[in-house]
């Protein structure tokens, strides 16, 4: 393609002195600048996307383009990303061709980590380009000076706009945009990304009023498609059960020594951690291997990364924290452990190894049981046809919503309309109506009705004009010091009520339970007492434990890789690609049972152990079969059913009694998500925990007072009493409606529920077996093993998985052939 007269030639010569070519659709995006068009950019991983945004900023400062004229004085470009690693590492590239195309142009970084000083002087002395993350732009919009500071402002690119969008920093994001917009109303907006699947609803999201039209689509170029196996024990024999894949450290030691540099992600932080040590175990050539996730200390990160880039580093065990990671060309191996969750996942990881368009990235898919090599054959196929997953597009939280009109009360007084209509400029808050925005703005001027009496929560006030403005200026630093979207998670005690102490949990486990519930804790039975002040109080119980303990953070599995999945299932033909054990598997499977089908949810019920178990192959997700665990043993319990617990992984949900299920439609009934579900969400600590996050994000309680910090512990206990006020007095609060949206979406996946109902309503295929089922194998195994982390008992899992199998793989009158090599 013959490239634009309009590209400045110091960019042009600049390409052709590192032998590059500017791609197309890094021409592109310029053109659309030039055109005066927003832009959205989806291109491949390695394809210079960082480089096609700035592109526009590199031309504005280039000599051929200015003239006889000056470079552009104050802050031209603001670059979004949501790391702070990310944006430095941004900084560091972008420096190179900025020195030896010998522009005048300042870039800087600012984050939470900029010293105090530093901060002051981008405000008065803005660098040309400023990086930065969506919490620190929403604390500069709250400065008096921010119309000044930004009323330059030329473009603004965000990057890995998936990675927050639909989320509550996209929230924050979407609002500062707004803003930006009307102090700089000619303001360019730029957003990139690897891994799309809605690229409309994206430059919906970006564009100014949802005008898609106002977004020029920009595809990137294709490149070399990616070389991705599915690694198989050496055997030939894919385990039962267990997630660690901790069968293949011998076979991956051997790859990381055939490779310069390998990337190993995990899912969770733990089994980085046992994979690293497993690898350790095994490295007899002391090969320098490293790990990396959002546990270790900052300086423990960046010693990391530093050694990576220098290239000192064969391997580097890492999670998520590396997913959008940073630009390591010589990663020659990316290998993937466990089941990747999502084809979008996935394929970011993948664009890690070689980072180069031109070049096949090289992964390694490593199935932790049989239905992670499932997930894996489906994910590798989305990858082979180019399909991508993510998250819906939802809208914006109201606490979010709080927080950014006191940021804007913080810089200027405002009109309430016109702050409503720059707010409903931006997607997540277009369809906000008068009433919802005057019930956020009472929220924020005096904390509600029933908190309306203390002085402590009135904020801003409306004076004679009808101007809202702040009711004291101390309230901006107060502002300053609480604001952001991030709240940690807290671990709690779980101790006895004499005080001993029996060790921590998880605050998002301990938050779904109620008092009466039973779960195992350092191999003890215990049953909840209560749930206060960061600590659980339990007591030592003679009923077995009927919830399961929750095993650390697990990403969802996404819809689109669960319905590829039943697919696979269903595709009979397609079995004889399967390792002869899988194979085998499900062709029992098919003949003992019925398999799980697109748009069916077969549910199975059989005898094991003097218990009666029934077994839902729901394919929603850890989340959403953890959620429905609860609420059916609920109804089992009102039924009469004498329910002893259940066990969830992300294909199936297994619940254990004392009677047999004989119909499990009563148990599926949709109205379980009105009933047994609010029940649930209201008697256990679930909303309590979402109003906590929510109080903290709308401002009501303070982290941060000047000279101190709250602990999580005087957080949580402020936060409890506000909420007790709120359900008794006021149970239609803003911050109660915003808790009860998270309760719904985030913390319970309750959508996707409502989708399982709706099927179970219409097609439900119920089985009674006289024993179990292969299918049901890899999720029985992990019955009393949920209080271990993952992977710490695969050898233990998986002798006792050969024990079920045994009787799940036994066929009476079996066809010949079936079964057989």
């Amino acid at each position: 393609m013959e490239l634009p007269a309009a590209i400045p030639p110091e960019i042009t010569d600049w390409f052709a002195g590192r032998d590059w070519r500017i791609r197309r659709h890094q021409a592109e995006m310029l053109a659309a600048s030039d055109a005066g068009q927003h832009a959205m950019l989806v291109a491949d991983t390695g394809a210079g996307k960082t480089l096609a945004g700035f592109l526009p900023t590199l031309a504005d400062f280039c000599p051929s383009r200015i003239g006889d004229g000056q470079p552009p004085e104050g802050l031209h470009t603001l670059y979004i990303s949501p790391l702070k690693a990310l944006a430095h590492d941004v900084q560091r590239n972008l420096l190179t061709p900025v020195e030896e195309m010998g522009l005048d142009l300042r870039i800087e970084t600012r984050s939470g980590d900029t010293p105090s000083d530093r901060k002051r002087r981008q405000r008065s002395r803005p660098p040309n380009v400023l990086l930065t993350t969506p919490e620190s732009l929403s604390l500069l919009l709250s400065f008096e000076d921010s119309f000044t500071l930004f009323a330059g402002l030329k473009r603004v690119v965000v990057d890995e706009i998936h990675a927050f969008a639909t989320q509550k920093r996209g929230d924050l994001l979407a609002l500062a945009l707004s803003r930006l917009q009307a102090i700089a109303p000619n303001m360019q907006r730029a957003a990139l990304s690897a891994t799309v699947a809605d690229p409309e609803g994206y430059r919906a999201w970006i564009a100014p009023w949802g005008d898609i039209d106002a977004v020029e689509l920009v595809e990137g170029e294709k490149g070399a498609e990616p070389e991705v196996e599915i690694l198989l024990p050496d055997e030939e024999r894919v385990p039962w059960g267990g997630h660690a894949a901790t069968w293949s450290i011998g076979q991956l030691y051997e790859r990381i020594k055939a490779n310069r540099t390998t990337l190993v992600f995990t899912n969770t932080r733990f089994l980085a951690e046992y994979i690293f040590q497993h690898l350790w175990d095994v490295n007899e050539e002391n090969l320098p291997i490293g790990i990396h996730h959002g546990s270790l200390s900052k300086e423990a990160r960046r010693k990391v990364e530093g050694a990576m880039a220098r290239g000192e580093l064969r391997a580097l065990v890492c999670t998520a924290s590396l997913d959008l990671g940073v630009d390591w060309g010589d990663v020659d191996l990316v290998v993937q452990m466990g089941a990747p969750k999502g084809s979008s996942r996935l394929l970011q990881r993948i664009g890690r190894a070689n980072h180069r368009l031109d070049q096949p990235s090289h992964a390694l898919l490593v199935p932790g049981n049989r239905f992670e090599f499932l997930e894996a054959t489906a994910a590798l196929q989305a990858v082979e046809e180019g399909q991508r997953d993510g998250e819906d597009f939802r809208p914006g939280g109201l606490d979010v919503l709080a927080q950014h009109v006191m940021a804007c009360a913080c810089a200027a007084p405002f009109h309430e309309d016109a702050l409503l209509a720059e707010i409903r400029s931006c997607w997540p808050y277009a369809m906000i109506d008068t009433e919802q925005f005057g019930r956020v703005l009472e929220f924020v001027a005096t904390g509600g009705y029933a908190l309306k009496a203390y002085d402590k929560f009135k904020r801003v006030t409306r004076d004679k004009e009808g101007v809202w403005r702040l009711t004291h200026p101390e309230q901006a630093q107060r502002h300053r010091m609480n604001a952001g979207i991030i709240v940690d998670s807290e671990m709690l005690e779980v101790r006895f009520r004499n005080g001993r102490s029996l060790g921590k949990v998880e605050e998002r486990f301990a938050a779904a339970l109620r008092p009466g519930d039973t779960f195992q804790f350092s191999g003890v039975n215990l049953e909840v007492e209560q749930l206060k002040d960061m600590e659980l109080i339990v007591r030592a119980s003679s009923k077995a434990a009927m919830i399961p303990s929750y095993g650390g953070l697990r990403l969802p599995l996404t819809t689109h890789l669960a319905d590829r999945v039943r697919a696979l299932l269903t595709d009979r033909a397609g079995w004889a690609r399967f390792p002869d054990d899988v194979r085998e598997w499900l062709e029992v499977q098919d003949w003992r049972s019925h398999l799980p089908g697109p748009d069916n949810l077969l549910v199975e019920s059989f005898p094991h152990a003097k218990r009666h178990y029934t077994v839902y192959y729901t394919f929603t997700g850890w989340n959403a079969n953890q959620s429905l665990g609860m609420l059916i043993t609920a109804r089992m319990e009102a039924m009469g059913l004498m329910p002893g617990g259940f066990v969830a992984n992300d294909y199936s949900l297994a619940v254990w009694g004392l009677r047999p299920v004989e119909d499990p439609r009563p148990l599926l009934s949709p109205d379980i998500l009105t009933e047994e579900f609010i029940d649930w969400v209201q008697d256990s600590y679930l909303l309590r925990r979402a109003f906590r996050e929510v109080a903290v994000i709308g401002g009501l309680v303070e982290r941060q007072h000047p000279g101190k910090r709250k602990s999580g512990r005087q957080v949580t206990f402020s936060t409890d009493l506000i909420y007790d006020v709120l359900r008794k007095y006021e149970p239609d609060h803003v911050l109660i409606e915003a808790a009860w949206a998270d309760a719904r979406a985030r913390m319970t996946d309750i959508g996707r529920l409502g989708d399982l109902l709706d099927t179970a309503a219409e097609k439900l295929d119920h089985v009674v077996l006289e024993r179990v089922s292969p299918l049901a194998v890899p999720v029985m195994v992990m019955i009393g093993r949920e209080s271990v982390p993952q992977g710490a008992q695969d050898d233990e899992l998986l002798l006792e998985a050969e024990t079920l199998a045994g009787a799940a793989m036994r066929v009476d009158g079996l066809p010949e052939g079936l079964g057989k090599d």
